[in-house]
């Protein structure tokens, strides 16, 4: 098997970006709602929930309600929804909703307050759980069912996932499913692009974990609402800069009711909501928005030739002859990729066959 991983990406060439309006920047604003979805034995759960919450250093109570983590995912639901809300509307910003299934279905004044603002809701699964030692067919199971009770709340499938804490197999798993225009379990770029899987490609919208509210409640995170402002803002300048040299990206920014909607952190999200809304040229869409518009102008456009899924005897056939018709530098290429070792662990005389310059080979 070759080596899986894409360390290249759209590399010093990304391509030529024309956002709406000729924009500088698309400023993507995601809110997570998680609440009512997450692990709690009255949902039939072993532990209680530990992630994301303002008890830092939480571990999970197997077999108990964790009262004071409750509350806090309960004041997303009745209050910090609703601070957001309020400032979105009178933004009027374009909003994707991470919705987990289970929770919109227990938020119906929360779900029609989205629908009423226009706001595009996607899947953020089917409960806020971890999914990394879920075998694949329980995962694939539940990503059906998500999309069953999404499309019985909010009477239309999703057309866009993230799992969040996902499963080394979740973008393939919903690659499969087929029927979704963007995923975007990744982190790995400013720019959506697109992965093939089973020889379907699929678009990835890639999310974010630094410019996110979660890291209110990490180590080594904001303190307070003017440092996430001027975290927000120094990224925005940054990629605003880009876009006015000719190179337009993506910011995304990742928001949690339960922790953004705080009173003292809304004010420093308030004040980025102000920054941007002065400058021209800034596009604000949702993550659908953008699917469609990269769709249109940059479709998937299949490669004529893929070397890293040739065999040996292809590669060779093909790049044999390109440098003085000596086939043995195409073998010592194909040869010298770094391959998966057994059990993530390289035998010592793989490690020092690469240590060799290949003059010395």
């Amino acid at each position: 098997m070759r080596y899986p991983r894409d360390l290249h990406g759209y590399g010093a060439n990304p391509p030529e970006v024309n956002w709406p309006g000729g924009a500088h920047v698309a400023v993507q604003f995601v809110l997570n709602y998680e609440e009512g979805g997450e692990n709690n034995i009255l949902h039939g759960d072993a532990a209680s929930e530990a992630f994301l919450a303002d008890v830092v250093g939480a571990a999970p109570w197997p077999g108990q309600r964790h009262w004071n983590i409750e509350s806090m995912y309960e004041y997303g639901a009745r209050a910090g929804f609703w601070r957001l809300h309020a400032m979105f509307t009178k933004a009027n910003f374009g909003l994707t909703i991470y919705g987990v299934a289970t929770a919109l279905m227990r938020a119906p004044a929360q779900l029609e307050a989205m629908q009423a603002a226009g706001w595009e809701i996607a899947s953020h699964g089917y409960k806020w759980v971890e999914h990394k030692d879920m075998p694949p067919e329980i995962e694939r199971d539940q990503i059906q069912q998500a999309i069953h009770l999404h499309t019985i709340a909010t009477g239309e499938r999703p057309l866009g996932w993230y799992t969040g804490r996902c499963s080394l197999n979740t973008v393939d798993l919903v690659s499969e499913e087929g029927g979704f225009s963007y995923i975007s379990d990744t982190y790995d770029d400013d720019l959506p692009y697109w992965r093939v899987h089973n020889d379907r490609p699929q678009l990835i919208i890639p999310y974010t974990l630094s410019a996110n509210d979660m890291r209110f409640v990490t180590p080594s995170g904001f303190d307070n609402g003017q440092a996430y402002f001027q975290f927000l803002k120094d990224s925005f300048d940054c990629l605003y800069a880009e876009g006015q040299a000719g190179r337009p990206k993506m910011m995304s920014v990742g928001l949690h009711c339960r922790l953004v909607g705080q009173p003292g952190r809304a004010m420093g999200l308030q004040r980025f909501l102000d920054y941007i809304a002065s400058k021209d040229k800034v596009w604000v869409p949702t993550r659908l928005d953008i699917a469609r518009h990269w769709a249109i102008n940059h479709p998937y456009q299949r490669p004529s030739l893929q070397p890293s899924k040739l065999d040996k005897a292809g590669f060779v056939e093909h790049f044999g002859s390109i440098f003085e018709h000596s086939a043995w530098i195409a073998e010592r290429a194909w040869e010298s990729e770094p391959r998966p070792c057994q059990r993530y662990r390289c035998r010592p005389a793989f490690r020092l066959a690469h240590t060799i310059s290949p003059r010395q080979r």
